[in-house]
């Protein structure tokens, strides 16, 4: 007797995961759902991403995340950047269902306080990143997250105006896997609360922050720092702390961006060519504190040196830019608009001796690497 014919819909759950998974086309994915409600079930399941795409003045209330929440349970990343009057108490369903998310996105959700962000604690306990720009939160609210999400890897807390270092501290202290971290525009932040900070913290964004001598010691404390950024930076000591810092403890830079910084002079210069044999990308924009010495410096000793901007550098002249030419061989690209001091036959014979340059008048604004902030 010949067997019954066997139809897809017989298939077991755990088949048609492997059926959709293995669906090459968005269009594919999302009509897979379409077939019947349990396909549907599977469709939603199977997802793992979700990103709210909702104008300024859409109301995302408690009942709209708890419905989302149920029926994608399997999600790894959400993000509810841009909701706006988004309250606290929406953030309550991560309690139900959070415990798979991994990276949580709150940029711009001006009603999230402490209270909210306690449910993200609660409910994501194997949260590695987050992003709270322009949140109102407060250090008790880092505390409570950084007691509870130990496993946090990179915290955007950007334009955050009620934190200060106790509360990046908590977040330094409990999270020891701490990889990446932005605190650009948080005025209360010195630094300090990076003191002691593990090693395997190596991408800071800095930029604007009111740090003081012993804050620019902390953040290098873990001697992992990549990539840093203290453009813009608001501290008086004309860069003095950069040149006590110990070199064991910058020597893994790679990228640097100074733009701005008014004050630095040619001894942190110098300590920091000195001290970074793997630095490849450093923007001096703007920075007027730099003389001949200081660029010799550059010249003489960073010798992985791949792009430098320099800007509106007001005192880099002939001789400063003849000190680059001749050293930093492996020197690709140079910045060098708005530099006032440099004669157009200098600019010629370094196009001349150094062919493998390429010279540009723009400015780089970005030069941060793109592996932060993502697993």
């Amino acid at each position: 007797m010949d067997d019954p014919p066997t139809s897809i819909l017989q298939l077991p759950d755990d088949c048609l995961h492997i059926i959709f998974q293995r669906l090459d086309s968005s269009s594919d994915r999302d009509s897979f759902g379409l077939a019947c409600h349990r396909w549907l079930r599977i469709q939603n399941s199977s997802r793992r991403s979700l990103q709210l795409l909702v104008g300024s003045s859409m109301n995302i209330e408690s009942f709209h995340l708890h419905r989302l929440l149920d029926r994608f349970s399997q999600l790894q990343s959400l993000s509810l950047a841009g909701c706006t009057e988004l309250l606290d108490s929406g953030l309550s369903a991560l309690l139900d269902n959070g415990s798979k998310l991994q990276i949580l996105h709150l940029d711009c959700c001006y009603g999230i306080t402490d209270h909210g962000l306690s449910f993200v604690a609660s409910g994501c306990p194997y949260l590695a990143i987050i992003s709270l720009h322009r949140c109102n939160i407060t250090d008790v609210g880092l505390e409570t997250l950084s007691k509870s999400c130990l496993a946090l890897k990179d915290v955007n807390l950007s334009y955050c105006s009620l934190i200060s270092d106790h509360g990046v501290g908590a977040i330094s202290k409990n999270c020891r896997q701490l990889r990446a971290v932005d605190i650009s525009h948080c005025r209360s932040v010195n630094g300090t609360g990076f003191k002691g900070c593990s090693q395997t913290l190596s991408y800071l964004e800095a930029a604007s922050c009111d740090f003081d001598p012993e804050g620019m010691m902390a953040i290098f404390s873990g001697g992992g720092l990549e990539y840093l950024n203290i453009s813009s930076i608001n501290w008086w000591i004309n860069g003095h702390g950069l040149s006590l810092i110990s070199a064991r403890f910058i020597s893994k830079l790679r990228v640097l961006n100074f733009r701005l910084y008014r004050t630095i002079g040619d001894d942190a210069i110098l300590t920091i060519s000195k001290g970074c044999p793997l630095l490849q990308e450093w923007s001096l924009a703007l920075c007027h504190g730099i003389g001949i010495a200081g660029w010799e410096s550059i010249g003489s000793n960073c010798f992985n040196l791949e792009r430098l901007n320099v800007n509106g550098c007001r005192y880099l002249c002939d001789e400063g830019l003849r000190a680059l030419r001749d050293g930093c061989k492996r020197l690709r690209y140079l910045y060098l608009g708005r530099c006032r001091r440099i004669s157009s036959t200098a600019i010629e014979m370094f196009k001349c001796l150094r062919s493998d340059v390429e010279i540009g008048d723009e400015e780089a604004m970005c030069i941060a690497p793109d592996w932060a902030f993502r697993l």
